[in-house]
């Protein structure tokens, strides 16, 4: 029982250290359902399985020491959030300038929320990959049992930050601005953390 209890404690304290910046996401994502009605929140809630079961799946692959994409190279997944980010921000001035009505969410549905959420994971596998290779099949399978859980949770709490009603009529006023710009950001900074940009240069 102790066994399961620290595996199931370690595996709690990973998931929390390597997805709090997801919690961001997530009550940007449901603040912009609230807001403009898309993503509804199931392709919220589904996106983040699936993004995070995409993640794990990478990681118990390369763990068995087959490599799916190079870890030099794993930080151009940033740019997904980063591309959704300048094609809200490029809907939002269009819409100003005709004076049209405010663009839909950036992230529209269940493969875009899921597409943010492998490529504002995707430095987890570095993490991931060696827990994997360590702790042995049963405590794996209790581990991924672990995650299972706390995506719920972390859909839980951002969808809970997410409905404030002055945070809502906030965002119905300038989302179609501000959530452009958090994903400009997530995606640079995944970018730039990553260390891509240099592996780039170095092959120029």
């Amino acid at each position: 029982m102790d066994g399961v209890l620290g595996t199931a404690s370690t595996a709690g304290a990973v998931f929390a250290g390597t997805n709090i910046d997801d919690i961001i996401i997530l009550t940007v994502l449901f603040l912009s359902a609230r807001a403009n009605g898309k993503p509804r929140p199931w392709q919220i809630v589904t996106g983040q399985y699936v993004g995070i079961t995409a993640l794990v799946a990478v990681s118990v692959i390369a763990a068995l020491g087959l490599t799916i994409i190079p870890d030099q190279w794993v930080g151009l997944l940033g740019l997904v959030p980063l591309a959704l980010g300048v094609w809200g921000l490029i809907k939002a001035i269009r819409a100003k300038n005709s004076d049209d009505e405010p663009p839909s969410a950036v992230a529209s549905g269940l493969l875009s929320v899921a597409s943010v959420t492998v490529a504002n994971g995707a430095d987890n596998i570095s993490v991931y990959t060696p827990m994997f290779r360590t702790i042995g099949v049963s405590a794996t399978l209790i581990t991924i049992a672990i995650f299972s859980v706390l995506v719920a949770l972390w859909c839980l709490v951002g969808s809970l930050l997410g409905s404030h009603k002055k945070i809502i009529e906030f965002v119905e006023r300038y989302g179609h601005w501000l959530v452009p710009f958090v994903f400009i950001a997530i995606g640079t900074v995944i970018v730039l953390e990553s260390g891509v940009i240099s592996h780039l240069i170095d092959l120029l």
